[in-house]
């Protein structure tokens, strides 16, 4: 069925604009008549111009991409639709008006004109791999080789689901100590930039000697004064120098080897990494993909390129024959505990359930880490804060006592 691009006015004589589909031009000004819309212009969308846009895509516009809450919400009501019998271009149908933002609107009636013109799902995903990464696609072209398409997709939303529920809580566990942070540096800069100079000011006629921590303060604060635009510069200086590094494979290489080698970060991502990957290919070999297949898949996900260089030579060593555990365990930063666990999912033949364990045991310790990091730092950070507070303070009371002394 074709679709088509319309704009409109409302009962209220507001203009709207969207997507609709329908046997022809006719029959969709008439289906926006029905709805209570007065079609003001209505224009099919070609299935050329669709492979033209889709060809060389390489990002969605930031205030156009599609999020993943979006993807996942849709992933699970189609397994619905699907598992209730709906047959797939149909469970679509019933899909597309429902998705609320206009981008992925369009996008999905994008991927049914292509299933309608012969296309398999998977492929029409694979025009978008943007919205729909591989380790989707693969999975999606798995269910419909293997006729699981409805668990397969619900699988993937919960999937979705379970990392989007993690990376939430550790983001919520963070905010208030990167809040805290930037809150007590704008104090700070406030004090000694404002504050500070103004009461200092009084030291200027003093034909004496001001005590050491007095004259540290007000070379500090002089140099925020004067140089402020200089630490601006660096920073975003600095901010240039990260975004480039992150384009070069030797950039992105340090940064990975110096994010694990971190005391405290570093095992924390690990285990991050650790309960990607295990989720990723436990429900990838559930769903009938092969073993080197899925560890192709799954070493893009990590988000670490030294562990994906274990894993794509893990799967080279399992390619030759070796077991997964063995392979792993070849100067790995995977944690020896889930080395031995997938060893033994492989001798019991429950290689898949195992690998959901490690997942689950390695996404509750990542949880405990940053918990527990953020209990440290918020008092850390309030002792700090107090510490440079008290030395402004000692700073100026020194020589107003010493004037008193004088006077007396």
């Amino acid at each position: 069925m074709p679709v088509y691009e319309y704009s409109a006015l409302n009962a209220k004589g507001k203009s709207v604009s969207g997507i609709i589909d329908a046997e022809g031009a006719q029959a969709a000004r008439q289906k926006l008549r029905n709805s209570g819309m007065y079609p003001v212009n209505v224009n099919e969308v070609e299935a050329s111009a669709i492979r033209k846009e889709t060809k060389g895509l390489k990002s969605v516009q930031f205030f156009k991409r599609v999020r993943p809450t979006e993807v996942s919400m849709m992933t699970r009501q189609l397994s619905t639709l699907l598992e209730a019998g709906f047959p797939l271009v149909n469970a679509m149908d019933t899909l597309i008006p429902q998705i609320a933002s206009q981008s992925f609107k369009k996008i999905m009636s994008k991927v049914k004109i292509s299933i309608v013109e012969g296309s398999s799902f998977s492929e029409a995903l694979s025009l978008y791999q943007n919205v729909f990464p591989p380790l989707y696609v693969n999975m999606v072209h798995a269910g419909e080789s293997s006729g699981t398409l409805e668990i397969v997709l619900e699988r993937l939303a919960e999937i979705s689901e379970k990392q989007q529920a993690l990376s939430s809580r550790i983001r919520a566990k963070l905010a208030y100590p990167v809040f805290m942070s930037i809150f007590g540096a704008l104090v700070l800069f406030f004090l000694l930039t404002v504050i500070v100079p103004s009461i200092t000011s009084i030291f200027a006629d003093m034909n004496k000697v001001l005590p050491r921590p007095t004259r540290i303060l007000i070379s500090v604060s002089g140099f925020l004064q004067t140089y402020w635009w200089f630490l601006l510069l660096m920073a975003l200086g600095l901010v240039i120098f990260y975004r480039f590094i992150k384009r070069t494979e030797k950039g992105r290489h340090w940064m990975s080897r110096l994010a694990i080698s971190l005391p405290v970060s570093g095992e924390l991502v690990k285990k991050l990494a650790v309960a990607r990957f295990a989720r990723t290919l436990g429900s990838l070999l559930e769903n009938g993909v092969s073993m080197l297949t899925a560890l192709g898949i799954v070493k893009n996900i990590v988000g670490n390129l030294i562990i994906a260089e274990t894993i794509e030579s893990a799967a080279e060593s399992v390619g030759k024959g070796q077991g997964l555990a063995e392979s792993l365990s070849n100067n790995s930063p995977f944690p020896y505990l889930s080395i031995q666990m997938i060893q033994v999912g492989e001798q019991s033949g429950a290689l898949e359930s195992m690998l959901s364990k490690v997942a689950n045991i390695y996404e509750n310790e990542a949880e405990a880490a940053v918990l527990s990091m953020t209990s440290l730092l918020e008092p850390a950070m309030i002792l700090l804060m107090g510490v440079f507070i008290a030395f402004i303070v000692l700073s100026i009371m020194l020589p107003i006592l010493e004037m008193n002394q004088l006077i007396a």
